[in-house]
């Protein structure tokens, strides 16, 4: 029986899906991308997941689409039903990914290039492992991109870097990463899992349907036009705030205690 391409670990409420085709750097070919997607959806559908951690097996995170598989002129395969993706959407997105009720935390494990960056881009947020490097080579390869590049990356590193990145092709650091706000976190390479792992848990550990309705409110904030507007939908989410609301004295306590923990205050 062929190796999964895709390997799913479920433990303590966390999913983490690792892409497995190391000896291709995690390259994008049309059966990893569809065992992603499916194994997100997966994710996101089981009860017992309340975060998805997304890294590669080393040495790489995901170095982008095939090409060898690409340029081999492979015939076209049956198209799947829409919704069931890898797909481009009803906006123009080719997403690599779903869009998830559940967070993705993107534990990148070493480069993240062109189709790989762009998977990256589309997870909730990014931690980095300190092998981590970050590079958009469409225009090195000759291609145009299409899975959100162009818009997501200017949106975390500002225009004229995410400019200077898509035209020169050079490579970000993690440290680089982690200056420009691209990755949260920096951490040397063996804590990554675990690292993600806590953050992922310290989600769990919360409120299940506030994170998921926090996740969303996040999303339509990107789709606003004025500050006006993003003020407005989150009044609209606070007034129409229901479930869990005779829990809120006891959840605070909790909370308070908590960030005492945290940071080292009796």
């Amino acid at each position: 029986m062929p190796e999964s391409l895709v390997l799913v670990d479920t433990a303590e409420r966390i999913a983490t899906v690792t892409l497995n085709r190391p000896q291709a750097r995690n390259a994008l070919s049309r059966a990893l991308s569809q065992q992603l997607w499916d194994a997100v959806t997966a994710a996101d559908r089981d009860p017992e997941v309340d975060v998805v951690i997304l890294t590669g097996a080393d040495p790489a995170f995901c170095a982008g689409v095939d090409l060898a598989e690409a340029a081999a002129g492979l015939p076209p395969q049956p198209p799947r039903p829409a919704g069931t993706g890898p797909e481009r959407t009803s906006n123009g997105l080719y997403r690599f990914l779903p869009v998830t009720e559940k967070p993705i935390i993107a534990a990148i494990n070493g480069p993240a290039v062109t189709g790989g960056l762009e998977v990256a881009l589309q997870c909730t947020f990014l931690v980095a492992s300190e092998r981590a490097r970050f590079a958009d080579t469409h225009a090195r390869v000759g291609v145009m991109p299409g899975g959100g590049v162009t818009v997501l990356l200017a949106r975390t590193v500002g225009l004229r870097r995410a400019v200077e990145m898509s035209l020169t092709g050079n490579f970000l650091t993690a440290d680089e990463a982690l200056r420009l706000g691209l990755v949260n976190h920096v951490v040397p390479h063996e804590d990554l899992l675990p690292f993600a792992r806590r953050l992922a848990a310290d989600i769990a550990g919360n409120d299940g349907t506030a994170v998921r309705l926090l996740l969303r409110h996040y999303r339509r904030l990107a789709n606003t036009a004025t500050l006006d507007e993003a003020h407005l939908l989150e009044g609209i989410l606070a007034e129409t705030w229901a479930p869990g609301i005779g829990l809120v004295a006891e959840r605070r306590a909790a909370v308070t205690a908590r960030g005492r923990d945290q940071t080292g205050r009796g």
